[in-house]
């Protein structure tokens, strides 16, 4: 009963706590918010300035006092004291102002990280107003907000491309049977193109910049029809604004290397899968998700890869923030069936 009258009086909430941005899914509303993970604080004092679009806006443009920071890095926290600060945030913000109770979170996380960085979120978590704290495996999280039949005695493989981690797990029968987590993804694409220009044209860009040439004109396998965008940006040894012109070819050069290990750390994965998950695999292929699924060519490449057929999964940016909601919903269904069973 009092469980019961918690969850009403209480908007419990699932976490996305992505290295690039943060989502948060309400019990009973869907995702409600999606914000870049970007803080921007004072460099003496450490006071908040701005968090989410527009903490992200300031990103390479701040003055000398002021600094805009990513506090995740890899899927895995690199400043506690601002993450707990952003989720505290983002909380209050969806949270119902009259409830009187803190809420349950379920947070989202990389399926390789240590106990120490799990006790580090779920801190984090608790320190920002969470009545209690749950953690769920990107990977498992991602799959069950692609709607993938996870619970059926058969292979499904999700491939989660986010901002910081690259997420690769076989399930069956509810649960991971293989998962490998990669600190390649997003960001170190947009890291690829930095350097990119930077040999090749010593032209400087920032990271925003980066980020929309990638999204632009990015693709990571041959396009039909090829695309271009014209980049600004700083001349390294002049010092003065410069302009070149990029193509989709150079961009997907560019992305080579993130790209091949996150190509190998999939094989990797279906070289360790039983053979009879094996085998499901043929018939239903892989399912995309995260932000990187909407690179172009993404599919392309990875069916040619591993012969396969690859698919992306519906509104792929938010599936692990449906998954751990969903996950949310399920938790009362679980508890009251054990005490059922007791």
């Amino acid at each position: 009963m009092f469980d019961f009258l918690f969850g009403l009086f209480s908007n419990d909430v699932g976490i996305d706590l992505g290295t690039a941005s943060v989502l948060v899914y309400v019990k009973g509303q869907g995702i409600v918010l999606r914000e870049p993970s970007v803080v921007a604080v004072e460099r003496e004092t450490k006071n908040v300035v701005a968090i989410g679009v527009e903490a992200k806006r300031m990103l390479g443009k701040t003055p000398a006092n002021i600094i805009a920071v990513r506090p995740l890095r890899n899927g895995v926290i690199a400043d506690f004291e601002i993450t707990e600060k952003m989720i505290r945030y983002f909380i209050k913000r969806v949270h119902n102002r009259k409830s009187l109770l803190h809420p349950r979170v379920v947070i989202g996380i990389p399926s390789g990280i240590t106990e120490v960085e799990r006790r580090a979120v779920r801190e984090s978590a608790t320190q920002a107003g969470a009545r209690e704290v749950y953690l769920i495996e990107e990977p498992l999280a991602a799959a069950i907000g692609a709607g993938m039949p996870i619970q059926e005695p058969q292979g499904n493989m999700i491939v989660d491309i986010g901002g910081g981690t690259t997420e690769v797990a076989v399930l069956s029968l509810g649960g991971m049977v293989i998962s490998k987590s990669l600190g390649i993804a997003g960001d170190e694409m947009d890291e690829a193109i930095v350097q990119h220009f930077r040999k090749k044209y010593n032209l400087v860009i920032g990271e925003n910049t980066s980020e929309d040439v990638k999204i632009r004109i990015g693709s990571v396998y041959p396009l039909e029809e090829e695309l271009s965008v014209e980049v600004k940006g700083r001349n390294q040894v002049t010092g003065l604004p410069m302009t070149v012109r990029i193509g989709s070819e150079e961009v997907r050069q560019a992305l080579s290397d993130p790209m091949r290990a996150i190509i190998e750390i999939i094989k990797s994965t279906l070289e360790e899968t039983p053979a009879e998950l094996s085998a499901d695999l043929v018939d239903r292929g892989i399912i995309l998700a995260g932000g990187g699924a909407l690179l172009r060519g993404m599919c392309d490449l990875i069916s040619h890869e591993t012969n396969l057929p690859v698919k992306i999964a519906d509104d792929p940016l938010t599936c692990v923030g449906r998954g751990a909601g969903r996950y949310l919903e399920e938790l009362d269904n679980l508890q009251r069936s054990k005490k059922s069973f007791l």
